[in-house]
């Protein structure tokens, strides 16, 4: 299965979600998650050892969506700048397969 990039917007104190569709690389349908676990995380560099836990859920497993998201409180205790960010699926083997990966800009709003 090959890695989609998607750079994404991280907006401090505001709520975050991004919702992804998975497709099956063979037949260009979506991608059955039924079975699967998901979860992402977004650091400064690969070997930073502060990271930022998105919430992550599949929303359909026979449409192939899956979310993820920070809330409020998390986006407020982010500092600006870029981060790099992955979203990995787990399936009913345990085999782990990064699915999305890209740059998340956290931008800090000036309106309080």
């Amino acid at each position: 299965m090959a890695v989609y990039t998607s750079n994404i917007l991280v907006n401090t104190d505001t709520d975050f979600t991004q919702v992804f569709t998975l497709e099956n690389a063979d037949t260009n349908s979506a991608l059955n998650l039924t079975g699967y676990d998901v979860k992402a995380q977004m650091r400064k560099h690969p070997s930073s050892s502060g990271v930022t836990t998105f919430t992550s859920s599949i929303l359909s497993a026979a449409a192939g969506q899956i979310q993820i998201g920070l809330s409020t409180s998390q986006t407020a205790d982010l500092k600006e700048g870029r981060y790099l960010y992955d979203v990995v699926i787990t399936d009913t083997s345990s085999v782990m397969t990064r699915v999305v990966e890209g740059t998340a800009l956290v931008s800090k709003g000036v309106t309080r």
